[in-house]
């Protein structure tokens, strides 16, 4: 039929339809020839089916297996840290970093596991299939250094926080300065790390960012104290009450927990001239150091008035009342100030004598003013 397209002749069909005898032996060789192939390649195709499937197999359930591993060993080691007792653990070591933390480095190593396994099993797979790795290995590499410059950013957060985590730099509760940004960690992510700040901002920075960290709530902090007082006072007397002081205020809650040692009167650290500046400094619990001065500067005051020592080169109220009532004797009377004597008034010139009777008697005629000499 004009304008169908040619169809082509099978295989198996002879070039000469008319030689039946041809055709029934070409399609008999054909068919030979086809089941021989079958015959030598059925082995191979089982044999491969099979490696693929037990590796396929195999990675999965070695997946499963490192996965399951991983979450174990972060239990225990969650629980280990729950069981271990003493004041270091029990102040740094809280339930929601550790949960964080834990969860974190899971997370990681669970990522790295799978893709580890998973990829050796690809690549295991498809030389079986008698693909050639060279260039699936030369266009994932170029795709690499791609996405490399065009995520470099977020390659280098997620690399920083994986470290960070690993290290233990920080976690929920310690307070922060990390340069750009300062203040609580209320939560660490592998890209983002969020801080509450003193104002009650939330700060998200990215954990590339982060060029130097300090923890101010790792092991311990140190309350550091300055007490100014007269340049004439008694330095051994005030560094006594400073200790007493300091000793009555560890005695009580919760600054017995807050104080991890008792404190230090290091010395001067300045003299002037109608001044000296005591300093002292106190090891406290993490995060404390603020509240611990504070109520530090508090007592010594107070323990200053009792003693009647003077800050500041000046003199207590309690004192100079004192000083005053023990001047004045019972029923004595003190003497009165004289009264002062009003200065005598100048004599008057002559000319100031008769401008002043001319004002008092406007019509009388004016006598001539006096000769010198008369």
């Amino acid at each position: 039929m004009e304008g169908l397209p040619a169809v082509p002749r099978p295989w198996f069909i002879a070039a000469d339809p008319d030689s039946g005898a041809a055709t029934l032996d070409h399609a008999q060789q054909t068919a030979n020839n086809a089941t021989s192939w079958f015959a030598n390649n059925w082995e191979g195709w089982l044999t491969s089916t099979l490696q693929i499937v037990l590796i396929l197999l195999g990675a999965m359930v070695l997946r499963a297996a490192v996965r399951k591993m991983i979450t174990r060993l972060i239990g225990r080691m969650n629980r280990n840290a729950e069981a271990k007792t003493g004041a270091l653990h029990g102040f740094l070591v809280n339930a929601e970093r550790r949960r964080q933390r834990s969860e974190a480095i899971g997370s990681v190593l669970r990522s790295v596991a799978s893709f580890v396994i998973l990829g050796t099993a690809v690549l295991t797979v498809l030389p079986i299939l008698h693909i050639n790795l060279a260039p699936l290995l030369a266009s994932a590499g170029v795709a690499g250094v791609a996405v490399g410059f065009g995520a470099r950013n977020l390659v280098t957060d997620f690399l920083s926080g994986v470290f960070m985590i690993l290290e233990d730099q920080y976690g929920v509760g310690d307070v922060i300065d990390a340069g750009v940004a300062s203040g609580t960690v209320i939560e660490v992510g592998l890209r983002v790390t969020k801080l509450r700040g003193d104002n009650g901002e939330i700060w998200y920075v990215r954990n590339g960012e982060v060029q130097r960290i300090g923890n101010l709530s790792q092991g311990w902090a140190v309350a550091t104290i300055d007490i100014q007082v007269a340049y004439g006072e008694n330095l051994e007397r005030a560094k006594a009450v400073i200790t007493g002081a300091a000793e009555e205020m560890a005695k009580e809650e919760p600054w017995d927990e807050a104080l991890w040692e008792p404190i230090q009167v290091l010395g001067l650290s300045s003299v002037a001239a109608d001044q000296v500046v005591i300093q002292a400094q106190a090891k406290t619990m993490p995060g404390k150091a603020s509240g611990v001065a504070r109520e530090l500067r508090w007592r010594i005051k107070q323990a200053f008035d009792d003693e009647r020592i003077s800050l500041v080169g000046g003199v207590p109220e309690a004192t100079v009342k004192d000083a005053a009532a023990d001047a004045a004797a019972p029923g004595d009377t003190p003497p009165r100030p004289a009264s002062p004597t009003p200065p005598e008034p100048a004599s008057p010139t002559p000319a100031e004598a008769v401008a002043t009777e001319a004002a008092a008697h406007p019509g009388t005629p004016l006598p001539p003013p006096p000769t010198p000499g008369h």
